[in-house]
């Protein structure tokens, strides 16, 4: 069902790390070029998209950098949510099907969504999810760059969340040619979509870029 949270257990009670200053000096002065991220949103990271034959270009670097992303999330205990595409019948992403699932595990503590729309936000609980933990600042990651990366991103500036899109993690397909027009490579493409979303939200040239706010 779209919008149903699985495996939505409470986050494990976390230990002091340092004490509360040191923690503060340390996380700002991280935060200088870019603010620090409260949760990371996984955007349909599903088997089909990032292996075998109909997966997308630069497969391999994007699972890497996203993999990047959800040690550091992880580390700091910050939430991590994974959204879930139930493509139509016969899609790569048709439910229960081997392309539909997950391509990284989600750990205890960890939400997944199963969404229906481009939108990650739309027909779901992730605005509540979200606010039930606090969260300001998304650090936001997956495929596909033009469509639901963008539309989750876009939604997600609506509802007034800070946005932070790492350039490495994300990507999509290359786009055909159309009328009266060339084909575009993924790589453009991919790029084309954060410039389509102004500048409302944040670009980081790396993965390594971003930093979580560490949950005490």
């Amino acid at each position: 069902m779209p919008g149903r949270p699985v495996g939505t257990h409470m986050l494990p009670s976390l230990f002091q790390v340092g004490s509360d200053r040191s923690m503060e000096r340390e996380q700002q002065e991280i935060s200088d070029d870019h603010p620090l991220a409260d949760a990371l949103l996984v955007v349909d990271m599903q088997n089909a998209f990032v292996q075998g034959p109909n997966a997308i270009p630069g497969h391999a670097t994007l699972t890497s950098m996203v993999e990047v992303l959800l040690d550091r999330a992880r580390s700091a205990w910050a939430l991590v949510i994974f959204l879930q595409n139930d493509g139509p019948a016969g899609a790569l992403d048709e439910p229960l099907q081997p392309g539909w699932k997950l391509y990284f595990q989600p750990l205890s503590g960890e939400v997944v969504i199963r969404k229906t729309e481009d939108d990650g936000f739309d027909g779901t609980d992730l605005d509540a999810i979200l606010a039930a933990f606090d969260v300001r600042e998304l650090a936001v990651c997956g495929v596909l760059s033009e469509m639901c990366v963008a539309a989750t991103a876009r939604g997600a500036v609506e509802r007034g969340y800070g946005v932070l899109l790492p350039h490495d993690a994300h990507a999509t397909y290359d786009v055909p040619a159309g009328p009266g027009s060339q084909d575009v490579p993924a790589a453009m493409a991919a790029r084309a979509a954060e410039w389509s979303l102004g500048d409302e939200i944040g670009i980081c040239a790396s993965a390594r870029d971003v930093h979580f706010r560490k949950r005490s």
